[in-house]
């Protein structure tokens, strides 16, 4: 009898012990197998100082980024690169290269770097179908927290979310995580337990600045979508809408337009002659970087029009290197038409 519940105990533990070292060992195999292909992004972008002077200082950013191609293209987050003068990648081994920004769709908060070359043992993740991925699916998520590089953290799908209009994103799919995310992780890929990426990783949910367990990345189907299937765009600039009574204020002659803040240097924007701003206000309780032009219509499409952007990259899409694209500002008072070439 005793015999027998010695045995008994004895399988249980097996089966208790054994599946845990399995899951860990994975984990431990995984990493190994997908950490080269993610990359540390350091880049470097003027910002105003508020001063009277209206001087603009440089102010280094830090993020992650995930290796997709053999011709040497990465996934990141618009928010990362989006008016970055410059993105330095570092890899896993320390090499170190400068990238440019080919794509970016800050309404989804994706984008797409173009390195010069490849590095020799340079690891290529592969993107996974998100469309299967369910919740309660097991993740991993590898980036650099606060600067400290190839981080793991692993957690579940806690949902499936359309763009989170709260963070002022309207395009594309999220997943909901609870794996751990910190600055420097936006723009680093989740993984399915497959090595498999299937987000890439854009925000947090935070009453403390810290994470609380409310992580969100953009699904690799969005990614796909934006900014590999269809024309790559990366006009080089950021701004705010403004519309209401802010558009009355500034007497504009439409409904809505975006107030361009910063600009990019060696962008389109910046070969177009936009100007960003450079005066630090606050109005109704939201701040905003006045000074700058205001832009009415792109290609032709006013930016007041639902769905504007999908229009103006059906504008675009046929169009080569080296065409022109048009932007409409309204500066000092006036319509002015300003255009640069594609790339």
């Amino acid at each position: 009898m005793y015999s027998t519940k010695i045995s008994t105990f004895i399988i249980c533990l097996f089966f208790i012990l054994v599946p845990a070292s399995g899951v860990a060992g994975n984990l431990s195999e995984l990493f190994e197998k997908t950490s080269g292909a993610v990359v540390v992004l350091h880049t470097f972008e003027k910002v105003p100082t508020g001063s009277k002077s209206k001087r603009l200082t440089s102010m280094q950013g830090l993020g992650s980024g995930v290796l997709i191609s053999n011709d040497g293209k990465i996934l990141t987050a618009a928010h990362v690169v989006n008016v970055a003068d410059s993105v330095h990648v570092e890899f896993k081994d320390g090499k170190k290269m400068l990238a440019k920004v080919i794509a970016s769709v800050p309404n989804a908060d994706i984008a797409l770097l173009q390195l010069p070359s490849v590095p020799e043992g340079a690891v290529i993740a592969p993107l996974a179908d998100s469309d299967q991925v369910k919740v309660g699916d097991d993740v991993y998520v590898i980036g650099a927290p606060y600067g400290i590089s190839h981080t793991l953290t692993k957690g579940y799908i806690s949902g499936r979310r359309s763009a989170e209009k709260m963070m002022g994103f309207t395009e594309g799919e999220f997943f909901q995580t609870d794996a751990a995310i910190n600055q420097g992780n936006s723009g680093g890929p989740m993984f399915n337990m497959n090595g498999e990426v299937i987000g890439i990783v854009s925000y947090i949910l935070s009453k403390s600045g810290g994470f609380e367990g409310l992580g969100f990345a953009v699904s690799s189907n969005t990614a796909r979508k934006l900014v590999m299937e269809r024309r790559q765009f990366w006009g080089g600039v950021d701004g705010k809408k403004i519309k209401g009574r802010i558009a009355e204020i500034m007497h504009l002659p439409q409904a809505e337009g975006m107030l361009v803040e910063r600009v990019a240097e060696g962008s389109p924007a910046e070969s177009a002659g936009l100007l960003a701003g450079d005066i630090v206000a606050e109005i109704d309780g939201d701040s905003y970087l006045l000074g700058g032009d205001i832009v009415l219509a792109v290609q032709g499409v006013s930016v007041a029009e639902e769905g504007w952007r999908d229009l103006f990259f059906e504008k675009i899409k046929d169009k080569g290197p080296g065409e022109k694209f048009t932007v409409t500002v309204f500066r000092k008072g006036k319509k002015v038409l300003l255009s640069a070439p594609l790339e």
